[in-house]
């Protein structure tokens, strides 16, 4: 099972709350056989823990510590909101990545993001993209 494919990418959501942008990311992982449903409950539970927002317009909700014995493989889940969601950092989030990583597996996942969302012009062709199949190709070349 891959750990991003086109099923699991959408862009241009409709959303306007954090938790609607969580739940939407969370089924994508559930859907796509990474967790079972009440891993969303988790994530959920995490965000009012603490933002998962990593801030320059990127969050990346994922699970609490103790949903990671939940977690069937490691996956992503991707959803642009051009318009962004306020996820309590300085700027709205505009790229929510669902996250559900087995062990260490999220510190690579994390890195790999976070270095890909680094450079604003490709974080820019990210959110104004309208193709899930060009968003796949941008992160199965930088994951």
């Amino acid at each position: 099972m891959s750990i991003l494919s086109v099923e699991k990418i959408n862009v241009h959501a409709p959303i306007k709350t954090k938790e609607e942008a969580i739940k939407l990311v969370g089924q994508m992982l559930v859907d796509a056989g990474h967790v079972p449903a009440n891993y969303i409950d988790k994530m959920l539970e995490r965000e009012q823990l603490v933002s998962t927002d990593l801030g320059g317009g990127l969050a990346m909700p994922h699970g609490t510590n103790e949903a990671k014995s939940l977690i069937i493989s490691t996956g992503i889940s991707i959803l642009t909101v051009p318009e962004g969601i306020d996820f309590g950092g300085d700027e709205p989030a505009r790229l929510i990545i669902g996250l559900a990583a087995i062990g260490d597996d999220h510190m690579d996942v994390l890195t790999n993001v976070a270095m890909l969302v680094s450079d604003e012009e490709e974080f820019e062709k990210i959110i104004t993209s309208t193709d899930p199949n060009e968003l796949l190709e941008i992160f199965n070349g930088g994951l």
